[in-house]
């Protein structure tokens, strides 16, 4: 299914204003991205709400979310 143009311009610049509010997570992402991402590898996040409820899970890469991540390491999703 193909996104709709005003859809991908208003994603695109939801996009921008993660980069710009949250440089350090993008960073990160960047750094683990150059070699550590690989099939098998678990990624974990945890949700801490302000009142202190939080929420854990995890997913191990497959080799389809190697290939994603790859599409926007390459710019080729997310620019």
């Amino acid at each position: 299914m193909a996104m709709n143009p005003i859809a991908m311009m208003q994603a695109a610049g939801r996009i921008k204003i993660f980069k710009e509010q949250h440089p350090k997570a993008l960073a990160f992402i960047k750094s683990i991205s150059e070699g550590d991402l690989r099939e098998g590898t678990v990624i974990e996040v945890k949700v801490t709400t302000p009142e202190g409820k939080e929420s854990v899970s995890n997913i191990k890469l497959t080799k389809d979310d190697i290939e994603t991540f790859n599409l926007f390491k390459n710019g080729q999703i997310g620019n």
